[in-house]
């Protein structure tokens, strides 16, 4: 960098590309939270599962795995936040958003999904998507601190 106290222009994009794919993230987290039934017939109908149960569904989730999956979301979101605010806790964001979202789709791995979720080929995918957006966020922001960018 030329000027260690301005920060690059792609900051500023990987930052807001970043709160709008993290912003979805807490949409559904939310929507989903709330048990919001025209949300829960807009995502989950089209894989052929009724909102009820895909209440269900949701409901049988431990605590511990509901406390992992908004620690997954929200901290992308805290990171998106913190990195267009320059701050170096977006590296600790994303790392533990990285960590929640893990051990989350650990234990979706781990039980017996309904016949609807098991053979959508997007439910297998996504995981992987959003882990690997995670992982490139949290490298992104450790470099930028790293520069000198973050403080």
């Amino acid at each position: 960098m030329d000027n260690p106290g301005k920060a690059p222009w792609h900051l500023w994009v990987v930052g807001l590309v970043s709160l709008l794919w993290n912003a979805f993230g807490g949409y559904d987290y939310t929507m989903s939270q709330l048990r919001d039934p025209a949300y829960l017939e807009a995502t989950m109908g089209p894989m052929g599962m009724s909102v009820d149960q895909s209440i269900a569904f949701l409901d049988s989730f431990p605590v511990w795995a509901d406390v992992l999956w908004a620690l997954g979301v929200w901290g992308s979101v805290a990171g998106s936040v913190l990195l267009l605010l320059r701050s170096r806790f977006a590296v600790t964001a994303f790392l533990v958003s990285l960590v929640g979202a893990i051990l989350s789709f650990a234990y979706q791995y781990t039980i017996d999904l309904p016949p609807q979720l098991a053979d959508n080929t997007m439910g297998k995918i996504m995981p992987m998507v959003i882990i690997l957006a995670v992982v490139l966020q949290w490298w992104y922001a450790r470099s930028q601190k790293a520069a000198g960018v973050l403080r």
